[in-house]
């Protein structure tokens, strides 16, 4: 009987086992450079034929949701996962915009309500599934605060140990979910890119399991997740275009992972169009998609969760975006700002900057181009607005205080 999945490298094709604790491609690791994004991040391989062939199509699905997607996943038991409710959010259809009727159909998939508001929680609650079934006790991870609170808070869940590394300059919110939830915090004085090489560095000295995104392939599989759910919650259709949020590459590709293992299975027979957002001011994956000699320019965004100076997901995302016809759009940090009011006022869900980039490039994306009349799209919101308040300082002004008199509310309220 074959092995229920393997590792094999995105850039060379070396296959690695299940049974090894894999990383980078130990081959195309030799060859990185620190200023250029890493090549060899693997990707995980299912025996697609084994598991489409037990089920016929239309059973299929039901089988592999009713089985925790365990056969399409690098675990062996539901149990090794927290209990915490992981993925399953809701899916939202919005009509109109501003008081004006929609001509294409939108739908917000909002990840902020998962167990630490964060999409990152996809990823945590894989990775430390893996090491329980794997008898590891301490998990490393580097971060801008989203993914250091969710990986701080799957371990408490799962009396696991976390040691985070987070520039000093993260939000001060996702600082204190880091230490609320118990986990060691290293803040480093420096960017994203130094708390990220410094956690590999300690994680190679001391032995520790390392979650970074990208470098752990788990990564990829726990956020692929998400196109199981909207492929389910789009009533077993594929949307005609997905807006997602672009820092790193991990998440969109994640998308395009779980959408393609639905394509090798036979579930869907073509991938929907997959729109990367980044921030004009953070746009090193979607900039050197179409030049050979890859550059770097310093991210400055408003948007921390999607600043990234060296994307380390960037040749898998390349490969996806062109394998599938994937798009691209940037957004200002203005534009960013303004998309998350309209989206707070229109609908309720307040958004974390990173997360309203999405909905930003969907905004942009109409206005240049138009989406198709009755067209299905997809907006993935990633994390919740009250991760980082600072952010939207410049769109809260706070009213004076006045007395605790009727006649003044009168004034106010202009009766």
């Amino acid at each position: 009987m074959k092995e229920k999945f393997y590792f094999q490298c995105t850039d060379c094709g070396k296959k690695y086992l299940k049974d090894e604790i894999s990383y980078l491609c130990t081959i195309c690791e030799k060859e990185n450079n620190k200023r250029l994004p890493p090549k060899g991040v693997l990707k995980t391989i299912y025996n697609y034929d084994l598991v489409s062939s037990t089920e016929n199509k239309e059973n299929l699905f039901t089988k592999l949701k009713q089985n925790n997607f365990l056969d399409i996943l690098p675990i062996y038991s539901v149990k090794s996962l927290p209990f915490l409710n992981i993925g399953n959010t809701p899916i939202y259809k919005i009509n109109n915009l501003n008081g004006k009727d929609l001509q294409f159909r939108l739908y917000l998939k909002d990840d902020s309500q998962n167990p630490t508001f964060s999409f990152k929680d996809r990823a945590s609650g894989l990775v430390s599934g893996f090491a329980k079934e794997n008898g590891i006790k301490t998990i490393i991870t580097a971060s801008t605060g989203n993914a250091g609170s969710s990986l701080a808070g799957i371990c408490a869940s799962q009396n696991q140990k976390a040691i985070i590394f987070v520039p000093a300059s993260a939000p001060i919110a996702k600082l204190t979910q880091i230490i609320m939830y118990g986990a060691t915090i290293i803040p480093i004085k420096g960017n994203y890119d130094d708390a990220y090489d410094l956690s590999i560095k300690a994680s190679k000295k001391f032995g520790l399991y390392n979650r970074n995104t990208a470098y752990n392939p788990l990564t990829i599989e726990g956020k692929k997740t998400v196109s199981f759910e909207i492929y389910e919650q789009l009533n077993h259709k594929i949307p005609d275009k997905i807006f997602v949020p672009v820092g790193d590459g991990v998440i969109i590709s994640g998308v395009y992972k779980g959408f393609e293992d639905l394509l090798k299975l036979g579930l869907i027979d073509k991938m929907p169009v997959i729109v990367a957002v980044q921030s004009s001011e953070s746009d090193n994956v979607v900039r050197n998609l179409n030049i050979n000699n890859f550059y770097s320019i310093p991210a400055d965004t408003i948007a921390d969760s999607i600043a990234v100076d060296i994307p380390r997901n960037f040749y898998m995302t390349k490969k996806f975006i062109k394998n599938y016809n994937g798009e691209y759009i940037t957004v200002s940090d203005v534009e960013i700002l303004e998309a998350s009011k309209i989206l707070s006022k229109n609908t309720g869900i307040f958004a974390e900057p990173a997360a309203a980039a999405a909905f930003a490039g969907m905004l942009k994306y109409n206005k240049l181009y138009k989406l198709t009349h009755y067209s299905r799209n997809v907006v993935l919101l990633t994390g919740c607005g009250l991760k980082d308040i600072n952010s939207m300082k410049e769109l809260v002004h706070i009213p004076k205080a006045v007395k605790a008199d009727i006649d003044e509310v009168k004034k106010i309220l202009k009766i």
